[in-house]
């Protein structure tokens, strides 16, 4: 692989990871700080370890084994660091399962947010569509229909994937909306400080999801992945470090998120069929995406001092 394509796909994988994170940093600020300075560098040194190298280390080499049900998970752990053709071709012919099942399960996401999610409205259209929250699941439904419907056309195994994806997207969609109740509690509870630092890490993994899947929309070298998303969670728990102020600077870092989370996922949805895209297509439009929700929050910032002073 060339250089700089090796380059633009591990920064594209960083900036996706620490936007599509900018929830968790949020939730992690707001609760380490009811912790001691103790149980603080415990959740930062441990919660490191296990964020970046357990949880996003791991998660991709399982992704990629229950696309492939050919394969045993030590014959896809030594296809990454092998040249064993065979198990590459499997691998290759289990990418359109990974992909339909990844493009539903973030499109899911996209949707949900831009329907029912309370927001910063960067653009006019997302308060109105907002207001329509009530065809969110009359949407996802139609869409789960034509999904699996145009999946049965290719492969029967490739509907499955789809209704994989989807299902996981509701799993996942409900213990997110549960965890802005835990939040609360966490926060003004009277929880013992292990209970608060296991809840944040299984937390954490819930939320790396969205980052991990998002990256085979980048490449489908899983050790470009681990590099890439392992340095995005470095930069998100240094947001957590910096705590709360720091990150809500930034008002429009949500919806850079959401909008390059149904971007990846059309993509992916796009190449299960078939279409093929540039490899610079899905860093290039991220960056792009992050560097103008990034300008956007600075100028609204600098207006709303404008108006306080």
């Amino acid at each position: 692989m060339p250089i700089l394509e090796v380059i633009l796909t591990v920064l594209g994988l960083c900036v996706f990871e620490v936007i599509s994170s900018i929830d968790n940093a949020i939730v992690n600020a707001g609760v380490i700080k009811t912790m001691s300075a103790k149980f603080r560098r415990i959740f930062l040194v441990w919660g490191m370890f296990f964020a970046v190298f357990v949880v996003r280390g791991l998660l991709p080499f399982l992704l990629v084994w229950l696309s492939s049900p050919s394969l045993n998970l030590g014959q896809v752990f030594s296809a990454v660091f092998s040249g064993d053709e065979v198990v590459r071709q499997s691998l290759d012919a289990s990418k359109p399962l990974l992909l339909l099942g990844g493009g539903s399960y973030l499109f899911l996401v996209f949707l949900s947010w831009l329907f029912l999610e309370e927001k910063n409205f960067l653009l006019k259209t997302e308060k109105f569509i907002k207001k329509q929250g009530v065809w969110f699941y009359a949407i996802a439904s139609l869409f789960t229909t034509l999904i699996i419907y145009l999946a049965l056309q290719e492969n029967p195994i490739l509907a499955l994937a789809a209704s994989i994806g989807i299902s996981a997207f509701f799993i996942t969609d409900g213990f997110k909306k549960n965890a802005e109740e835990k939040e609360k509690e966490l926060i003004s509870g009277n929880l013992s400080a292990w209970s608060k630092i296991l809840y944040l890490e299984i937390l954490d993994a819930s939320f790396s999801i969205d980052g991990v899947i998002g990256a085979f929309a980048f490449t489908m070298s899983i050790p470009l992945i681990i590099i890439g998303n392992g340095l995005g969670a470095l930069v998100v728990r240094d947001f957590t470090i910096r705590g709360l102020g720091f990150v809500e600077k930034f008002a429009y870092l949500k919806n850079g998120a959401m909008y390059s989370i149904g971007f990846l996922g059309i993509i992916m949805l796009l190449e299960s069929f078939g279409q093929e895209f540039p490899f610079w297509i899905a860093p290039i439009v991220t960056i792009s995406i992050l560097a103008i929700v990034f300008i956007v929050s600075l100028k609204e910032n600098k207006t709303m001092a404008k108006k306080s002073s």
